[in-house]
């Protein structure tokens, strides 16, 4: 039999409560789900790749042994045929979502047809959730709680801290 494995990729810099819905929904989909933590270039993050992925390590722990968390650095669909999926995870949010995911979609399938991408909405209470704005209200000095766990919101608040004095 077949293992179906599943991509989900992202920069979880830090990991919200709405990666965690599709990780734990995605996770159902297939037999093995392999978070894929990479760095945008058109993004700043707040933590290391390393950093990160100690994060969503402990974050999935008691999710199963069939959730494994990887780096890369490297075109998506290259990454996921090396980890043997067939599918790929994604989450929308909003309208604004789909149509980037969607012609992301497009030009993954243009370059390895062979592997699918699957949308999955997010919790409507989740779906505001963002973790580009989860840093701004954190370096504002706003409550985050909210919108992760507590794991990564003391992470975050002590990131902000150290950030804070580096600039004093």
């Amino acid at each position: 039999m077949d293992i179906r494995t599943g991509v989900y990729p992202g920069t979880f810099d830090p990991v919200t409560l709405g990666h965690m819905d599709i990780i734990r929904r995605g996770a159902k989909l297939v037999d093995r789900l392999v978070i894929g933590v990479t760095t945008n270039p058109s993004k700043t993050p707040m933590f290391t790749v390393e950093e990160r992925m100690a994060m969503v390590q402990r974050e999935v722990a008691e999710l199963g042994d069939e959730i494994h968390v990887v780096s890369f650095d490297s075109l998506l669909m290259d990454f996921a045929e090396r980890e043997g999926a067939s599918v790929i995870v994604r989450g929308l949010r909003a309208v604004a979502d789909f149509e980037y995911e969607y012609q992301m979609a497009g030009m993954n399938q243009q370059l390895n047809n062979r592997i699918e991408t699957v949308f999955l909405m997010a919790d409507v209470a989740l779906q505001p959730i963002a973790s580009r704005l989860v840093k701004e209200i954190a370096l504002y000095g706003g409550d985050i709680h909210k919108f992760v766990t507590p794991a990564v919101n003391a992470d975050v608040v002590a990131r902000v801290a150290a950030l804070g004095r580096k600039g004093a």
